[in-house]
């Protein structure tokens, strides 16, 4: 019986021509799958196109829904940005797409799992850690890491031999991944970070220059730091954020053109465009504000961090994140509210939040008379937390110390 090979298969140039290397060199029966995160019309014609380049079968899985509540979610409501900008798209999705991987290679009896990561990227990591976690025994090959294919010329080449069609496109030249979430651009010009990125490589934001001129406003209603509804209208995940995906994208909202550290140790450039994560993340982040006690909050922006490394560096199935996840849904019991955000030419701001499990007190905090705060407790409060700072004074006083 001929051995099977399940493949993460998009239908692009590189895991086109893995198909028939396959076949070609390891005998091999090919399994493609297609994971549906919400890339939209990238997967009408894959069933036809998976076939007639040498694949048994083809599954089209649809994880959108799974993605949302089991891999953003908790990266939401964690607050996990990495290095301050990139909203991880890519990162939580491939782990999702490595457990189907392994689901489907289980099911089929197949030996070995195959993806089209190149040796330079994230993304062999998050493929192959999530495979290692869940499916230890399982082989994993590597085409970009074995083959003889040096270059984008020669991979268009190997498939023009096999009459493979070849998916290039000179008006949009970048190396994209999309999903519900975002999309990413890299690649040709991008490269160089002296060099502006051109309103066109901008394919779900509507340039802030080009936005409209009066600002649309938009309420977001969390329960438990999940968003559940906008507008007044209860949604369910795919229909809340395909609903932000639009209002802040045609108001230019959720792009990023930043440098990254990855983790096999180069830098890259990329533009990120994540219009409803954007808002999503803002606002979550506004109604924390409002109803987190500060020594809470404050440790929670540490452990944010160290969430959105976890995520990047592809270890989504460690036993720490895990953990940090349990904590933090400890922290979002009381994450309920609303919030109004004002979305107007690339900039999303709050306009309004309220909880009722509000922490503010304006009774307290008014400039105005009032009657439940003594000013006079400031001073004994100031000289006792001020106490080491006046003893270090004192002492270098004594001792001649500048």
């Amino acid at each position: 019986m001929m051995k099977k090979v399940v493949l993460a298969y998009s239908g692009g140039l590189d895991t086109s021509i893995i198909i028939p290397w396959l076949k070609e060199n390891y005998g091999y029966e090919v399994i493609a799958m297609a994971a549906d995160v919400g890339q939209g019309e990238e997967l009408d014609p894959l069933q036809e196109k998976a076939i007639k380049t040498g694949a048994s079968k083809l599954y089209i899985e649809d994880l959108k829904e799974e993605f949302i509540r089991e891999y953003i979610y908790p990266t939401l409501k964690a607050g996990a940005v990495y290095e301050g900008k990139y909203l991880l798209g890519t990162s939580f999705a491939r782990p999702l797409i490595a457990k189907r991987l392994v689901e489907i290679a289980k099911k089929e009896g197949a030996e070995a799992i195959a993806h089209g990561a190149t040796g330079k990227g994230n993304d062999q990591v998050r493929f192959e850690l999530t495979v290692k976690a869940l499916a230890p025994e399982m082989k994993i090959i590597a085409p970009w890491r074995l083959w003889d294919i040096k270059s984008r010329e020669q991979a268009i080449e190997y498939a023009k031999e096999r009459d493979i069609p070849v998916p290039v496109s000179k008006e949009h030249p970048y190396s994209m991944d999309r999903n519900i979430w975002h999309l990413s651009h890299e690649g040709a010009e991008l490269e160089d970070p002296a060099n502006e990125a051109p309103d066109n490589v901008l394919l779900l934001i509507t340039p802030p220059e080009k936005a409209p001129d009066i600002p649309s406003y938009v309420e977001i209603e969390f329960e438990q730091g999940i968003p559940v509804a906008v507008d007044g209208k209860k949604l369910g995940p795919v229909e809340l954020l395909e609903s932000l995906n639009t209002i802040a994208g045609a108001n230019g909202v959720g792009i990023v053109d930043m440098v990254e550290n990855r983790l096999v140790g180069m830098k890259s450039r990329g533009i990120y465009e994540t219009p409803g994560g954007t808002v999503l993340i803002k606002a979550h982040q506004e109604l924390e504000l409002l109803t987190l006690d500060r020594i809470t909050l404050h440790y929670k922006e540490v452990i944010a961090q160290r969430y959105a490394e976890l995520v990047y560096d592809g270890v989504w199935f460690h036993p720490l994140r895990e953990a940090i996840d349990a904590f933090v849904n400890v922290t979002q019991r009381t994450v309920t509210g609303k919030v109004r955000m004002k979305l107007y030419k690339g900039n999303c701001t709050p306009a309004g939040i309220s909880s009722p499990y509000s922490l503010y007190s304006e009774e307290f905090a008014t400039f105005g008379e009032d009657s439940v705060y003594n000013q006079k407790d400031a001073e004994g409060f100031i000289n006792l937390f001020g106490l080491p700072l006046k003893v270090q004074a004192l002492m270098k006083q004594k001792a001649g110390l500048k």
